[in-house]
């Protein structure tokens, strides 16, 4: 039996909740998607499918900024919708552009990944290179430790 999952970047990219995403991939993978590793798990092939995000050209900061606020809120894994709306609630507004580019690129990945890689849990999610480096990352990984010992809950959008 082959089973997938999606990235959030391949639901939102089409429209469609990520629970629902899968009963429409026969049309949409051939044209958008690559997978990125497989793993055997008994019978099963679990296929993790990642899809190339959508080019936006022309898109100002504040477009950006409001975009980056719904994918951070809306992920569809509540571990890592409540991670990253909080860090988007504190650190969004006083991103430069760079680190926009940064955050977007890095919500691009899948959602497991992002949870693990913000509580540096590497065996379950190995840190690839690519994010080795990445200052978004570090301040992810600093404020899910959450050293004030705060109640994670969902933002309000009068915080953004």
């Amino acid at each position: 039996m082959l089973r997938f999952s999606f990235s959030h970047a391949f639901a939102g990219s089409y429209g469609l909740a990520p629970a629902r995403a899968t009963r429409f991939y026969p049309r949409i993978l051939p044209f958008a998607a690559r997978a990125y590793s497989a793993d055997k798990q008994g019978d099963d092939v679990i296929l993790r499918v990642k899809v190339a995000p959508i080019k936006r050209n022309n898109e100002t900061l504040e477009q950006q900024r409001a975009r980056l606020v719904y994918q951070s809120r809306k992920r569809g894994i509540l571990e890592t919708d409540l991670l990253l709306s909080g860090f988007a609630a504190k650190y969004l507004k006083h991103m430069t552009a760079e680190e926009l580019n940064e955050y977007d690129e890095l919500l691009n990945e899948l959602d497991w990944d992002i949870y693990y890689w913000a509580t540096k849990n590497s065996d379950a999610s190995p840190l690839p290179e690519k994010w080795q480096h990445s200052k978004i990352l570090r301040k992810l990984q600093a404020y899910s430790e959450n050293k004030d010992k705060q109640i994670l809950k969902m933002p309000d959008l009068s915080e953004f």
